[in-house]
């Protein structure tokens, strides 16, 4: 098997936005603040990798209100689930086919 870098989500290459859809994927909804700690990101750094998430559409947000308090929650999407699990799919291919 020949490896083909264009069956790779370029989206995934990065360890905290797989790092994210991983905890998405097996959460229905996460927040920010429990994203943050789970990954122990800053702010800053989480907030741009979320940003390329939603742009591609393979995440949701919903902003709401905890009494007063801000809630960020989100939810990966039916086209995030798809191509995240392709993606991984295609590395699990790879590795079974490199023994």
């Amino acid at each position: 098997m020949n490896f083909d870098l264009n069956k790779l989500n370029k989206v995934f290459d990065n360890r905290i936005r797989v790092g994210i859809m991983s905890a998405l994927i097996m959460n229905e909804e996460i927040s920010f603040k429990d994203l943050k700690e789970y990954l122990e990101l800053t702010d800053g750094n989480l907030a741009s990798h979320l940003k390329n998430l939603e742009e591609n559409e393979y995440i949701t947000v919903h902003k709401g209100f905890i009494g007063r308090k801000t809630n960020t929650t989100y939810a990966i999407t039916e086209l995030g689930k798809f191509a995240f699990q392709e993606h991984l799919a295609y590395l699990e291919k790879l590795i079974k086919n490199m023994k």
